[in-house]
């Protein structure tokens, strides 16, 4: 392993005095390779941290062009950058930032012909895409390496982050076994997001990387964290692992989403779950009994006679990871997830 040069101990002098961090650490971020999944709102503030910490190679695969309405959250972008490649204006603000460090453009769009060759070269792989169809992409292709990748994904003004594939650990198909249709899952484009949102996201994905890297900590694996822009609450859930030789066949864990509509109609048939906070709950609600996420780990077993299970929340994130966990602990049952949600527009 190379040394620190003279230059590197000055920038990072502040990294090296840390108890339990130090030079050992200091050389394998030196020494790692990190690939990012997307120059966006994630990869931005994520980029920035890692290059700032001393990350010795950082490349970002990414074919979009920078547009105006980027700039509200993908802080490595001025103005001056609108119809410019993201991979190619990351990498130049990157190398402004850290000269000590190698960073590298990929101006393409990550395939299932060139993924595989791509993540080949590279110790750790970061995705701030968003969409399914790419996220079960790199982890397909990091399970087939042996390789861990840190995830992170947004829904409005909600957050979720996760390391998966770390030391044999679950993967993103334990946690979704398969993607919902492409066509019922809106984007950032479609939704909005808060600008401040991927910020705080990326400097999470940052922080797991460091941890990841250097040995330091506790790496988020087999947990989801699930972090609420309007509250400040964030929540940490552990998740199932799935049997691969299951992975071909029809998924008894798999929840459904419904519409609102079901629960709407008169006498339905449905035990309806409100997952939000009970204040939430009280504001407004569809009706039905109100178990917060938080607690519904320990309520499972309260829920072993109820069958035709509706979990709803404000929108559709967090009833998701609820009636996972219902299906988790009992596979048979008819789980469902309001999709959207019942946030009042």
């Amino acid at each position: 392993m190379q040394a620190l040069t003279k230059d590197e101990i000055a920038r990072y002098s502040r990294q090296l005095i840390l108890d339990g961090f130090g030079l050992e650490a200091q050389l394998k971020l030196k020494a790692s390779k990190v690939l990012f999944i997307g120059a966006g709102g994630l990869g931005c503030p994520a980029m920035l941290y890692l290059a700032s910490a001393g990350v010795g190679h950082i490349a970002v695969i990414d074919f979009d062009k920078v547009e105006v309405s980027n700039l509200h959250r993908q802080i490595l972008y001025t103005p001056a950058d609108i119809g410019r490649y993201k991979a190619e204006v990351a990498v130049e603000k990157l190398r402004l930032l850290n000269p000590l460090s190698v960073f590298e453009a990929i101006v393409d769009k990550l395939t299932i012909d060139n993924a595989k060759n791509i993540f080949a070269g590279f110790d750790l792989i970061l995705d701030g895409s968003d969409n399914f169809t790419t996220r079960y992409l790199v982890n397909d292709i990091c399970v087939s390496l042996g390789k861990t990748w840190v995830s992170a994904s947004l829904f409005k003004f909600e957050g979720q982050l996760a390391v998966f594939n770390y030391k044999g650990s679950r993967i993103y198909r334990d946690l979704y076994p398969e993607a919902p249709d492409k066509n019922t899952v809106p984007n950032c484009s479609e939704i909005g997001v808060l600008g401040v949102l991927p910020g705080i996201m990326g400097t999470m994905m940052a922080n797991e990387a460091i941890k990841i890297i250097t040995g330091t900590g506790e790496v988020l694996s087999d947990k989801l964290l699930v972090y609420d822009a309007l509250t400040a609450d964030h929540k940490i859930f552990t998740f199932a692992k799935k049997e691969r030789k299951d992975l071909d066949l029809p998924k008894k864990n798999t929840v459904v989403e419904v519409d609102i509509v079901e629960i709407e109609k008169p006498n339905h048939p449905y035990f309806l779950i409100d997952v939000r906070e009970e204040w939430e709950f009280e504001d407004y609600n569809k009706g039905g009994v109100n178990i917060p996420l938080s607690t519904i780990p320990d309520k499972l077993d309260s829920l072993e006679n109820v069958n035709n299970i509706i979990c709803c929340c404000s929108y559709g994130g967090k009833s998701k990871i609820a009636a996972k966990l219902i299906k988790d602990k009992y596979p048979e049952k008819i789980v469902y997830s309001v999709k959207d949600g019942i946030e009042v527009n």
